[in-house]
């Protein structure tokens, strides 16, 4: 039986979020159709990402290299770390130039539901991390849903004798930070509160 590439490349392109059935199919033939260079290459730079990308061994961010570029950074405040859900998450940070620290990627946040435990979120790594690069100050990204709120108040019940912030101002409650824009982000960042849990 004879296979129908256009049809298995169409839909490929629909795995990608937001993708439906029918962007997929203008991606495609404008790929095949008017960009076959732009094809060849996006094809080439996918199968060398998969392959060579992977995490980054201090923070856990995608990176082809061991360690990641702001983690490989010496001129980023080395005593303040911000705390993430997703690699997505430091990309929007990032983009809005408003903290100069490094960061560490949980991967997820706790969601017994989910079978999601601290474990799976590699808080016993940032847990060390924090002591052993003597962390000063914990800045709590994590989104302001029930888990992301779940997963900062654990956090925090597990760090003493360091400062703990969390972002909060400007953020709507039920955000995701990748969809946030630059300016809202770069204030959260500015007015965090410290966390005080009694």
């Amino acid at each position: 039986m004879q296979t129908d590439l256009l049809n298995d490349l169409i839909n490929s392109l629909t795995i990608l979020p937001g993708v439906g059935k029918k962007s997929a199919q203008r991606m495609a033939l404008y790929l095949l159709d008017k960009n076959k260079d732009g094809a060849s290459l996006l094809s080439k730079t996918l199968q060398d990402a998969v392959n060579s990308i992977d995490r980054c061994k201090r923070c856990r961010m995608l990176t082809s290299n061991e360690y990641c570029k702001v983690c490989s950074d010496t001129s980023r405040d080395k005593h303040s770390i911000c705390v993430i859900e997703n690699p997505s998450d430091m990309l929007a940070i990032e983009s809005t130039g408003g903290f100069r620290g490094k960061y560490f990627v949980l991967l997820g946040r706790l969601s017994p539901i989910d079978g999601i435990g601290p474990e799976d979120l590699g808080i016993d790594q940032l847990l060390n991390l924090i002591t052993k690069e003597d962390i000063k100050e914990i800045i709590l990204a994590t989104s302001s849903t029930v888990e992301g709120d779940a997963t900062a108040i654990f956090i925090k019940d597990h760090i003493k004798d360091r400062k703990v912030s969390r972002i909060s101002y400007g953020i709507p409650i039920g955000g995701e930070l990748e969809y946030v824009d630059g300016n809202t982000i770069a204030r959260a960042i500015q007015g965090r509160t410290e966390i005080n849990v009694d």
